[in-house]
């Protein structure tokens, strides 16, 4: 049975969360939602309306962690998956968080990210040189670490797989599913 190693935190977006975990489960892939502690995550949901110039934030879903960052073992997962939502925003200065995502990257594992979750890929240093895409307000960290952005739902790049936002689920998922196949 393969083995996905899920990154949130509080204020990770609710919908990228619960969408991954049911969607891994349908193909009986296994996941651990891995988090700073171990608790019951406060999760957001990040929506747009016609009128805003950006997102708005909302309340979501609560989801319990099942492992801390301390407690990963990069060795017995398949893939990394890293969520958006505004947690990326403070766990991208987790060091414990970038050697894991480094550690995957290292053994040649796949690395998944998506939305605001592309921020913790840069900050672990895997951007430079890398064709990336994210949420659009994140371009500028891509360009700026090296990456160059692009505007497709879904992008693979070697080993790593980015998608903008939740609404591009169907590209995203269907990309990391062929990778998963391989």
């Amino acid at each position: 049975m393969k083995k996905i190693l899920v990154v949130t935190g509080d204020a990770g977006e609710s919908y990228e969360t619960l969408y991954a975990k049911h969607r891994f489960a349908e193909e009986g892939i296994q996941t651990t939602i891995a988090a700073p502690s171990k608790k019951l995550l406060n999760l957001v949901i990040h929506d747009f309306e016609p009128g805003w110039d950006t997102y708005k934030e909302s309340p979501g879903y609560k989801l319990e962690s099942d492992i801390t960052f301390d407690d990963v073992d990069s060795t017995a997962y398949d893939a990394i998956l890293i969520l958006g939502g505004r947690a990326p925003e403070y766990l991208r200065h987790n060091q414990k968080l970038l050697q894991i995502v480094k550690s995957f990257d290292e053994q040649g594992k796949w690395v998944f990210a998506i939305c605001h979750g592309i921020q913790i890929l840069l900050a672990a240093g895997l951007g430079s040189g890398k064709n990336i895409t994210c949420y659009e307000h994140v371009r500028f960290e891509v360009e700026s670490t090296g990456g160059t952005y692009c505007e497709q739902e879904a992008v693979r790049d070697g080993r790593i797989v980015t998608g903008q936002t939740w609404q591009s689920h169907p590209d995203f998922y269907r990309e990391v599913f062929k990778c998963l196949a391989d």
